[in-house]
């Protein structure tokens, strides 16, 4: 049983930071794709930040670059989100994911390749 926990939203002005958290627990070891996403209302959800556990390469969708960063604390299995210079278009409800990726391949941002979830937590950026 593998579980994601995502903790840090809250609510912000328009220039704030938030930090966001993503505890797993579980089985799950190997290399993985691990990545943040969001959803707005009525959307589907879109990536916004991946990091391959092997290589570490890091990708970001673009409106998030150079604003945000995704890292990942190796020893407590612990993913975060540093989210700088909010805007309120980042309003929305933002998702942790993991997946395996023993072959190394590229870490997508298509979201139906990632098998584990966390349940969300919600960022709001007023303006």
């Amino acid at each position: 049983q593998v579980q994601l926990v995502e903790s840090g939203g809250g609510s912000v002005q328009a220039g704030g930071s938030l930090r966001l958290a993503c505890a797993v627990y579980g089985d799950i070891k190997g290399r993985l794709c691990m990545g943040w996403f969001r959803q707005y209302p009525g959307n589907v959800r879109e990536g916004v930040a991946r990091i391959d556990t092997g290589s570490g390469r890091l990708d970001y969708t673009h409106s998030v670059t150079g604003r945000f960063t995704i890292s990942r604390d190796n020893n407590n299995n612990t993913l975060f989100l540093q989210m700088n210079s909010l805007k309120p278009e980042d309003t929305a409800m933002y998702y942790c994911a993991a997946t395996p990726n023993p072959y190394g391949a590229w870490c997508s941002s298509e979201r139906t390749l990632y098998n584990y979830w966390g349940q969300g937590t919600q960022v709001t950026v007023s303006s």
